[in-house]
């Protein structure tokens, strides 16, 4: 599993800030927060590239779910 902490990227993300805990809910849990802070991370884009990239199953990245992420890759197909 790899460590945000180690992307080229992540340096400037919001969520090192953050509890992790925030963007990964409990199944049903609120993606509110996670999502607000993703809203004004400079990395936003990048951390989303990564996660479709490396197929990131869990959470919340570059302001998407995983359920979101799954869309956005079929509609790109």
């Amino acid at each position: 599993m790899i460590q945000i902490e180690t992307l080229p990227w992540a340096a400037h993300a919001k969520c090192l800030q953050a509890d992790p805990e925030t963007f990964f809910p409990e199944k049903g849990g609120s993606t509110r927060e996670a999502k607000r802070i993703c809203g004004e991370c400079p990395v936003r884009n990048e951390c989303l590239e990564h996660a479709l990239e490396n197929d990131e199953r869990f959470g919340i990245w570059g302001g998407l779910s995983e359920r979101e992420r799954r869309k956005l890759k079929r509609m790109a197909s």
